[in-house]
């Protein structure tokens, strides 16, 4: 018997390569719709965060996991809540980080049909169905975005984070790139074959930074959320029974 995770996959499949039939479109923007707000009604108490991005294949051994963990950590002193993809690597890693210190620490998981669940240092999880889905929660309740090595996803996730911000879709939220030697490439292809090209902009290029201090990525985000977004730190909200919901 098939698994649920296979499942879910082979009916995305289904949907995503052909038109299928209205009641399908109809059942599917339904489910969309129901995993909307099951993701807002939870993340709504988490209070401000900052989603940090990276890879699910970096073991604890490699020192990017380390580095992950400090971030972690310097995030939640700063008064941050740690928002990742809730899996592996460089995810649990920060989730490690911001739990050690005492923080608040959230997972936005996502279901595949292999399954690598939820890392342990997860104070707020919520699993989504659909990718997109969940891009919106890991960019709708951050204020800044910590983007270590990672591959396909999170150069998929970095750029799409960066698009919105160029497209005045979301505020011009700080992007710091953690790992000097990983990055500076990709930003130096942007840089001498993009801008030139009339692709993109010196601006879309100058507002990411690139860090090898976690410290220093924690800074930046803290100085800028206080002064440009006037981030508060309050009290969170009660979770509402008649509307369903849940706190972290």
């Amino acid at each position: 018997m098939e698994s649920t995770e296979n499942l879910i996959h082979s009916d995305e499949q289904k949907f995503l390569r052909a038109r299928g039939k209205r009641t399908n479109g109809l059942l599917q923007a339904i489910r969309v719709f129901r995993e909307m707000i099951s993701g807002f009604r939870t993340l709504h108490f988490v209070g401000p965060c900052v989603t940090v991005f990276g890879s699910a294949r970096i073991l604890e051994d490699h020192p990017f996991y380390e580095k992950g963990r400090d971030i972690g950590r310097a995030l939640a002193n700063a008064g941050f809540t740690v928002m990742t993809g809730g899996g592996p690597g460089l995810m649990e890693a920060a989730n490690r980080g911001a739990k050690e210190a005492g923080g608040h620490s959230v997972g936005c998981g996502i279901q595949l049909p292999n399954e690598q669940g939820r890392n342990p240092y997860i104070t707020t999880w919520k699993n989504f169905r659909y990718f997109f889905v969940r891009k919106v929660m890991l960019i709708k309740y951050s204020f800044g975005f910590v983007v270590l090595p990672g591959g396909l996803g999170t150069l998929d996730e970095i750029f799409e984070t960066l698009t919105l911000i160029q497209t005045g879709k979301i505020s011009d939220f700080p992007v710091v790139l953690v790992g000097s030697e990983f990055w500076n490439p990709i930003v130096e292809f942007l840089r001498h074959n993009l801008v030139p090209g009339g692709y993109i902009t010196e601006d879309d290029v100058a507002r990411l930074v690139v860090t090898d201090s976690a410290e220093e990525a924690a800074d930046i985000i803290h100085q800028t959320a206080l002064s440009q977004f006037g981030v508060e730190y309050a009290k969170r909200p009660k979770p509402r029974l008649l509307l369903w919901e849940r706190g972290g």
